[in-house]
C-alpha cells in the first residue's frame, strides 16, 4: 500500500513534489496547504485536495509523511509541529538557518519516533554520478583537488531568496547541493574553510560565493556558485594522481586523461607569444589515453522509494542526519569566513 504524502507549501519545489507523487509507485498525494490564494486555486484547477489550514492537514490520520517546502526561515516551526503530530517529515533544504534550530528539530524526530530527512535531491544529478564514479572506480588514481562549480547570468532569483531574514543567498540556496555532493566525493575531515561571496546584483545577500575546503589529507576542494556569469567554467573538474577528468555541463559525457607514462623520450618546447616553454607543451596519445565516459542514469523516484522502505523498517535512510548537519556547519564556516576575510580552522 502507497503511503500518503502531504504537502505544506506549493510553491515551486512544493508543486514539483506533487507532480512526482502523481507518478510515483510507492507513494500518493493526499493534499497540500499554502497561504497563498493563487497558488491554492492552481492546486484545486489540477485537482489536488487544498486542506483549510496547516491543523487541518497534520490532523489528517491517513496522512504519513508530511514535506515541508516553505521558504527556509519558517522550517523549523513546522517540522516540529509535523513530528509533534506524529508524521514522518520530509525537509526542503536548507532544513534550517542555524545548526541550534536544526538540534531542536532532530529532537523533536527522536522524542517522537519518527523519520525526519532531508530532500538532497541532487545526489541524483548525472553530473555528479558520474564524477562519484570515477572517484569510486580509482581508474585515474588518488584525487588530489575537484572543483564544482554552477554558473547562470540571470541574477539572484527575485523571491524571498533575495531576502537574508528568509534565509536567501546562494550559499543556503546552491551551496547546499554542492557541498553535500563534494562531501560525499571527499569523505575526510575539513580542516579548513575560505570562503569570499559577492553581491554584483544584490547587496542583502550573496549572488555568488567561492568557497575553498582543505582536508585533512591534503586533498583540496573548490565549490563556486555565480549568478552573473555570461560564460560559465566547467561544470566539473577533477586533478587526480594518475590523470585528470572534466565535465564541461550535466548535459555533456565526462571526459578523461589517464596516464600512461610520465614523459616522452624527448618533448618539443611549444613556441608561445614572447617565448617557448616545456612544462606547458601539451601531452599527446604516447603519454596519455584519451577517452570519455557515458553519462550515468539516476531514477529521483528512488528518493522516496528509500523513505518508505525506511519507514517500514526494511532499509536505512539515504539522506542522514549527521550528513545534514555536517553541510550545516560547513555553511556556518562559509559565512564566518567571509565575514572575516580569512580563512577558518575547523574540524568537520
Amino acid at each position: 500500500m502507497k503511503k500518503r504524502l502531504a504537502i505544506v507549501g506549493y510553491g515551486g519545489q512544493g508543486a514539483w513534489h506533487a507532480n512526482w507523487a502523481n507518478k510515483s509507485d510507492v507513494i500518493e498525494l493526499a493534499g497540500i496547504f499554502d497561504i497563498a490564494e493563487k497558488r491554492i486555486n492552481t492546486a484545486r484547477e489540477l485537482g489536488i485536495h487544498v486542506y483549510d489550514s496547516r491543523e487541518e492537514l497534520l490532523s489528517d490520520a491517513s496522512v504519513d509523511i508530511v514535506l515541508c517546502a516553505t521558504p527556509n526561515d519558517s522550517h523549523k516551526e513546522i517540522v516540529i509541529d509535523a513530528l509533534n503530530h506524529g508524521k514522518h517529515v520530509v525537509c526542503e533544504k536548507p532544513v534550517a538557518l542555524s545548526l541550534s534550530d536544526f538540534d531542536e528539530m532532530c529532537d523533536a524526530a527522536d522524542k517522537n519516533g519518527k523519520i525526519f530527512t532531508v530532500h538532497q535531491n541532487r545526489r541524483y544529478d548525472v553530473d555528479y554520478l558520474a564524477m562519484q564514479s570515477i572517484v569510486n572506480s580509482g581508474e585515474i588514481g588518488e584525487v588530489v583537488n575537484i572543483e564544482s562549480r554552477i554558473h547562470g547570468s540571470r541574477g539572484i532569483p527575485s523571491d524571498w531568496r533575495c531576502h537574508k531574514p528568509q534565509g536567501g543567498g546562494m550559499i543556503l540556496d546552491w551551496g547546499v547541493h554542492l557541498i553535500d555532493q563534494m562531501l560525499r566525493l571527499i569523505p575526510e575531515k575539513i580542516v579548513k574553510v575560505y570562503c569570499e561571496v559577492t553581491n554584483i546584483t544584490t547587496n542583502e545577500v550573496d549572488d555568488g560565493f567561492n568557497l575553498r575546503l582543505t582536508f585533512e589529507s591534503g586533498k583540496r576542494a573548490t565549490v563556486e556558485v555565480g549568478t552573473y556569469n555570461f560564460l560559465a567554467l566547467p561544470r566539473f573538474y577533477m586533478q587526480a594522481k594518475r590523470g585528470t577528468a572534466i565535465i564541461e555541463d550535466w548535459q555533456k559525457k565526462t571526459r578523461v586523461a589517464k596516464l600512461k607514462a610520465w614523459c616522452e623520450k624527448e618533448v618539443l618546447p611549444v613556441q608561445t607569444a614572447a617565448g617557448i616553454t616545456k612544462t606547458m607543451a601539451p601531452r599527446d596519445e604516447i603519454t596519455l589515453d584519451f577517452y570519455e565516459i557515458e553519462r550515468p542514469t539516476s531514477d529521483v523516484h528512488d528518493y522516496y522509494r528509500n523513505l518508505v522502505t525506511a519507514i517500514d523498517g526494511k532499509a536505512d535512510i539515504f539522506v542522514k542526519l549527521h550528513e545534514v548537519r555536517r553541510v550545516l556547519s560547513v555553511m556556518e564556516s562559509a559565512f564566518k569566513s567571509a565575514e572575516c576575510g580569512s580563512a577558518i580552522k575547523t574540524a568537520i
